[in-house]
């Protein structure tokens, strides 16, 4: 043979082909996880909403408070906030209420039973890896937030007036997405204390309801004591009611962000992160 022709033949460099071959490799891995994270999400919403009433009590549940409360005060006017109308003030503080049903309450009692009933234990020993299992119930859950969120907006917009404020846009979507992420975190952490999925619907309850309470999601707190808006502002729920009335207030000026709100979502969102990662059991503890 030519030297010339030698030289330059085609002749692929083995440690180029290598790394290429090593490439494909490391992706086809990750293609196949991200594939089946995306089943396990159908999977999840499917199961969800083919449970009626666990749907109910997650979507619908908060819908019916809205149409309940706003029969009853609807055509009422609140001094105490400038006289904005009922159902301006009611719409974001039931809409914070639903998005922390639909993912911390959902959450922390679904992986309670999954657990109980050995189905979290199960997975591990398949080939599923756990973080796929994860993505896909927490990914899900975001869905029905979102589902939740149109709902909720779509029957204030139209069944009561409630005006969607373009200038706020900004802070009112900052406060959801936060506000969701940092709920459904919890929702995965708070089951550590929870010791079987009999005990997880009253656990959650007794976390929820309360804070909702004192966090002015069902009735005005301006001439509530001055600590209890101090404890309620130590919480993520007077966070994210704050920030979505905030967004809504027909007096608010500029973009609706509430950097005191979004900051507290996020420190509670990272506290989250930490307890799941550290105290997450996925065996039953009996």
């Amino acid at each position: 043979m030519h030297p010339a022709t030698a030289s330059t033949s085609p002749v692929a460099d083995p440690s180029t082909a290598a790394s290429q071959r090593l490439a494909r490799t490391d992706r086809t891995p990750l293609r196949a996880d991200l594939r089946l994270a995306w089943r396990q999400v159908g999977f999840e919403q499917r199961a969800f909403w083919r449970n009626r009433s666990r749907a109910f009590f997650s979507v619908a549940f908060p819908l019916v408070f809205l149409v309940l409360f706003n029969a009853i005060n609807g055509g009422h006017h609140i001094a105490e906030l400038g006289g904005i109308s009922y159902a301006t003030w009611f719409v974001p503080g039931i809409l914070a209420y639903g998005l922390i049903m639909a993912t911390f309450t959902n959450l922390a009692v679904s992986t309670a039973i999954a657990r109980d009933l050995g189905i979290l234990k199960r997975i591990r020993g398949t080939a599923m890896p756990t973080w796929v299992f994860m993505a896909g119930r927490i990914v899900s859950t975001l869905v029905t937030a979102l589902a939740l969120t149109a709902a909720t907006l779509g029957l204030g917009v139209v069944a009561y007036g409630v005006h969607l404020r373009t200038s706020t846009l900004a802070g009112l979507l900052l406060t959801l997405a936060l506000g969701s992420v940092c709920f459904t975190t919890l929702g995965l952490a708070v089951t550590a204390i929870i010791p079987n999925a009999d005990a997880a619907p009253a656990i959650v309850n007794v976390i929820v309801l309360p804070l909702t309470f004192i966090s002015g999601i069902w009735m005005v707190l301006a001439t509530a004591p001055a600590w209890l808006t101090t404890v309620a502002r130590f919480f993520p729920v007077k966070a994210l009611a704050d920030g979505l009335q905030h967004a809504f207030d027909p007096a608010t000026t500029g973009n609706g962000i509430v950097m005191g709100d979004l900051r507290s979502l996020a420190i509670w969102t990272a506290v989250g992160v930490i307890l799941f990662l550290r105290t997450f059991r996925w065996e039953s503890s009996r």
